[in-house]
């Protein structure tokens, strides 16, 4: 049997005073972006994150088994890829994607140091996360907010445009984010990403919303597939 092929995005801001990040250029020619720094990765080790990021939850609700091939994007220090490592064990693989180099050193150091070698690192782009065809589901974990420029909608739908180019047709791709209004971690309320605008996006990628999962108290999960594949 073909092995299960799961994608992951997961970029995440854990400090309920952690201030809103200013708006950083990006690459020449890319539109300004929200990035979190590397320097700071040490805000994304809440000890308590597994109790309300729910990562069970979320790698069962689309299907993460073991021996199968995953991969997170923006995956920042690594946290959620481990998990994912993890659960697919020595048999499976995970690809981690980050547009940061920075970021994927850390992964690599993290990995060596749980004597981890399922793991890939990939470096990506602001639109194109530069991962395989054949990608059985993906997600994009409480990092909505940093892919998306307001000021140019069309980085986000591209990008979420090519994660829908990798999906097989009965592909998933699942967006976690944060709960709209304040409280708890994560970043300020009027920061959060409306899941309107989420569904908006996606829908201009070319993607439908198959359904909403809430995880109380903090965070919710959309999950689409490509509009051309069957229910």
């Amino acid at each position: 049997m073909r092995p299960l092929v799961i994608l992951f995005v997961c970029f995440f801001v854990s400090s309920s005073s952690l201030p809103g990040l200013p708006g950083l250029p990006g690459p020449p020619g890319q539109p300004k972006t929200r990035l979190f720094q590397p320097q700071d990765l040490g805000l994304l080790e809440a000890p308590d994150r597994d109790q309300w990021q729910h990562p069970d939850q979320i790698m069962d609700a689309l299907g993460v088994a073991e021996g199968a091939v995953v991969a997170e994007l923006g995956a920042a220090g690594g946290w959620f890829t481990l998990q994912l490592a993890r659960r697919v064990g020595p048999n499976g693989s995970v690809f981690a994607e980050d547009i940061q180099p920075a970021m994927l050193e850390a992964i690599s150091r993290r990995m060596q140091k749980e004597n981890l070698s399922n793991v890939t690192t990939v470096l990506g782009t602001p639109s194109n996360p530069h991962l395989p065809s054949g990608i059985d589901a993906a997600l994009i974990c409480d990092a909505f907010r940093e892919m998306d420029d307001a000021t140019d909608r069309s980085v986000i739908v591209t990008l979420l445009r090519n994660i829908g180019l990798s999906l097989k047709p009965q592909g998933r791709l699942g967006i976690v984010d944060w709960m709209p209004g304040g409280g708890g971690p994560g970043p300020a309320a009027n920061q959060r990403a409306d899941p309107d605008v989420v569904i908006r996006a996606a829908r201009a990628a070319g993607l439908r919303l198959i359904s909403r999962e809430d995880f109380p108290p903090f965070v919710y999960l959309l999950v689409f597939g490509r509009a051309t594949g069957r229910p």
